[in-house]
């Protein structure tokens, strides 16, 4: 099961509860993770009161990642969906900046090349993604052109325009929920775009792994 990560912070890498949670509940299912994140710089560094960035500061994505992963990770161009039953995407603004340029281009962004040809090859042997948060924009630009159907939260305008911009159908969802994408085999949830602390957000992220791995059983 493979889990993409982009630094350790939500403001410049992966939103940290959102993987642990993602990462929790693999393992009750019996799940083996396979953490991967870019090796490369992240886009800046910011600091965590106000998520203000840090100027002259750089940090790795692959290093900070392994601090949610305690070390278990790989190189994200290492990442083969040969040996993967599923993906999950945490989210985190940094995924939108890291992992893609959406934050900046809205539906004219493109996905760091290694993630869309995994993000395209798992889609093509019709494995589940699960996207978590924001990180649905990123399907969003890796998989427009199959009208993938995903959520950014309640509301349809904002992020969630642009993300139908590049061809995705987007649903309003609530936080303790899921949409379900079964032509595409897509799962994506609302998490911290719309939850307040870690029980609400738990709630949508564990019905996205249940769902997940009841496909990858299918």
């Amino acid at each position: 099961m493979g889990v993409v990560l982009c630094g350790a912070g939500r403001f410049d890498g992966s939103e940290i509860t959102e993987a642990t949670l993602t990462l929790l509940h693999l393992d009750k299912g019996k799940a083996e993770a396979h953490c991967f994140a870019p090796d490369a710089p992240q886009f800046e560094v910011c600091e965590h009161f106000e998520g203000a960035g840090l100027p002259g500061q750089q940090r790795n994505m692959l290093v900070e990642s392994a601090r949610i992963a305690r070390g278990e990770i790989q190189p994200l161009a290492e990442a083969d969906q040969a040996n993967l039953d599923a993906l999950i995407l945490p989210g985190g603004s940094g995924t939108t900046r890291n992992l893609c340029d959406f934050a900046d281009q809205g539906s004219k962004g493109k996905v760091q090349p290694a993630l869309a040809q995994l993000i395209r090859s798992m889609h093509a042997a019709h494995k589940p993604i699960g996207a978590i948060c924001i990180a649905p924009a990123v399907l969003a630009l890796a998989l427009g052109a199959h009208r993938p159907r995903l959520t950014l939260g309640p509301s349809t305008e904002g992020p969630a325009l642009d993300a139908a911009m590049a061809g995705a159908e987007m649903e309003p969802c609530e936080v303790d929920a899921i949409i379900v994408d079964d032509r595409n085999n897509l799962v994506s949830t609302p998490a911290y775009i719309l939850g307040e602390g870690p029980a609400e957000v738990n709630a949508g992220i564990q019905k996205l792994v249940k769902e997940i791995l009841k496909r990858v059983q299918r």
